[in-house]
């Protein structure tokens, strides 16, 4: 998925948005340095002769290893745009190189060509080749080659960009970069748990009565871009409202079901109010009737949390020491609601990372055994199999998210998170 704010729209004092041949075209009038997250090449990659390293390869792994940026074909090392042959162009040649010479493997590079739309191709239109490198989280990439002296000794190396130039990490640098890799791994698994355990402790201390809540929380994997801009309270309403639609279209024709959103009643899910560094939806301080919360965070956090064993019409005591009931439907429409919004804060923000989403049913309140119900259609009842199991503690369930991700895949996502959920209960979900 190709960046949306780049070292070029910086620059430039662009919106963010995919980058286009006239912003090059600006950027290299006004010769804009390279720098350690943007390189200019005048030749397309070559086939690597006589031992020497891939430099495709290399050139992206040292952007990878660095902050990520762009490496941009057709540009002069004076910065006059001369552009390339787009006929000579080899992408999937070029995507297999890095496959080969380039580990852990990048999942998100995108390589593409850029024509000048002001110019007929008759006429002469220039065009610059693109390879837009993210920030990788599994950074360190090595680099794999033949060594010059032997053609038969593979060697690997770990290249990085210092200002302009590309350098080799030393043993110590490449240590250092697998700490942190670790402690990047460590670090956002701790924040989503600490949502999750704020989000429990806040119902814990809202609510007397026991139940099972569906919680969940979603972050992004890598920092938020330049960017990045604060939600006003009209956005965040804005957001919600195109998520209650896209999850109302997410899985056309079934029957419709009260999620986190959906059960939220207008006045609350319009008038999100203000919270640290997030806006807070939350039906808690209300006496009655369902009990929602959703969270949409400055840094690209969601936060989602719905009482999943509250019926709608009974608001009657469960007994001392009865199951907590868990809905195979609420459940499955609390993570439609989850995954949509989440999409939608995606794009109000312009993240241009995945997004790691977590999710899990807990007890509030106490362990207390859970038991699963699903509806009959055919009695139009509810209830609970006789096959299904009770547990008192259900595993957090975890999936990832793609930038700017289409329906096709919110609707993956959803059901990825349901099935997770409910096979704790032996219950198939929807897979």
């Amino acid at each position: 998925m190709a960046r949306i704010w780049t070292r070029l729209h910086e620059y430039l004092g662009v919106p963010p948005g995919r980058l286009t041949f006239d912003m090059v075209r600006r950027a290299t009038a006004g010769k804009l340095a390279e720098t350690d997250d943007l390189d200019w090449k005048q030749v397309l990659p070559r086939t690597p002769e006589n031992g020497q390293w891939n430099e495709l390869a290399k050139d992206v792994a040292a952007m990878a290893n660095t902050r990520g940026g762009l490496i941009i074909y057709g540009v002069t090392d004076t910065i006059d745009l001369v552009g390339i042959d787009p006929e000579a162009v080899a992408i999937q040649q070029y995507e297999q190189w890095i496959r080969n010479h380039v580990q852990p493997y990048l999942p998100d590079l995108e390589i593409y060509p850029l024509t000048d739309d002001s110019t007929s191709t008759s006429d002469g239109a220039r065009t610059v080749l693109v390879v837009d490198v993210p920030a990788s989280e599994m950074a360190p990439h090595f680099v794999y080659g033949t060594a010059q002296r032997d053609k038969e000794q593979m060697a690997a190396v770990v290249p990085y960009r210092a200002s302009d130039q590309t350098a080799w990490m030393p043993e110590h640098q490449i240590e250092r970069a697998y700490r942190d890799r670790f402690a990047r791994i460590g670090r956002a698994e701790e924040e989503l748990q600490h949502h999750l355990e704020l989000t429990v402790q806040h119902i814990a201390a809202q609510t007397e009565v026991p139940s099972a809540w569906f919680v969940a929380a979603a972050r992004p994997q890598r920092p938020l871009p330049r960017s990045v801009r604060t939600l006003d309270r009209n956005d965040a309403c804005e957001v919600l409202r195109k998520a209650l639609d896209r999850a109302a279209a997410m899985f056309p024709g079934s029957a419709p079901t009260d999620g986190v959103l959906s059960g939220m009643s207008a006045d609350v899910r319009e008038n999100p109010r203000p919270g640290l560094r997030r806006w807070v939806c939350s039906t808690l301080e209300r006496d009655r009737g369902p009990e929602f919360i959703t969270e949409l965070h400055d840094d690209g956090v969601v936060v989602m949390a719905g009482n999943v064993s509250w019926v709608r019409g009974r608001d009657d005591l469960p007994a001392r020491g009865a199951d907590l009931t868990v809905p195979e439907w609420l459940v499955m429409a609390c993570c439609r609601d989850f995954v949509a919004t989440v999409q939608e804060l995606q794009r109000a923000l312009r993240l241009d990372s995945a997004q790691q989403l977590t999710a899990s049913i807990v007890a509030p309140h106490g362990p207390r055994a859970l038991a699963p119900t699903t509806y009959d259609s055919t009695f139009h009842r509810e209830g609970t199999p006789p096959y299904a199991r009770r547990p008192h503690t259900v595993q957090a369930v975890h999936t990832v998210l793609s930038p700017a991700s289409e329906d096709q895949e919110g609707q993956t996502r959803v059901t990825e998170l349901h099935t997770d959920l409910m096979n704790q209960f032996g219950l198939a979900g929807l897979g």
